[in-house]
């Protein structure tokens, strides 16, 4: 009896290492496509880094960078810009969506993720305003804690700060996640 379990093991395995063979071709363009959408998610994540330390001019939501990522949304100057920091990063990168200064916009039900890869969104829940009133780009996820880059925040992880900032965020703070990345 053990000799037959042990035949059919075998047999098994040769059937299943012969099929897996047959797809190497699959799985060689399903790697490549993995590798473009990781490219894509680090170019994201470079342009965000590349504008910590953009502060506000006086404080009130001005100067010429933020403006810039303002404009990005058609908001003016004065508004709140975390939205409109990420959609300008994504803009910069060669994406047409997402384009919105509000912040529930940037996670439709079609966008939402359950993990916190690079590129993808962070979205933070005010208990105040009933909604997600701040959102940042995730850099990566090292156990409960997601390291991002924010816009419009500052060091205690305000929604209304005065600069971009890296920031860390337990996985617990935050509301929703969203994948702009990800072709569906």
């Amino acid at each position: 009896m053990a000799t037959i379990r042990l035949l059919l093991g075998i047999i098994c395995f040769v059937i299943i290492s012969g099929f897996g063979l047959l797809d190497r071709d699959l799985l060689n363009k399903k790697f490549s496509f993995n590798a473009l959408e990781c490219q894509k998610r680090e170019l994201l994540v470079r342009i965000a880094e590349k504008e910590i330390g953009v502060r506000e001019m006086t404080g009130n939501n001005d100067g010429f960078r933020v403006e810039t990522y303002l404009t990005s949304v058609s908001l003016k100057k004065g508004q709140p810009w975390c939205a409109g920091f990420v959609s300008w990063v994504f803009a910069q990168a060669g994406y047409d969506k997402p384009r919105s200064g509000w912040t529930p916009d940037l996670f439709p039900l079609s966008r939402l993720a359950r993990s916190a890869l690079p590129g993808n969104l962070l979205g933070i829940y005010f208990v105040k305003l009933k909604r997600i009133a701040h959102v940042g780009l995730t850099v990566n996820q090292k156990g409960d804690w997601v390291n991002s880059v924010e816009g419009n925040t500052n060091i205690q992880g305000s929604r209304e700060g005065d600069g971009v900032y890296r920031k860390k965020r337990h996985i617990k703070t935050i509301y929703r996640i969203s994948d702009w990345v990800k072709v569906d």
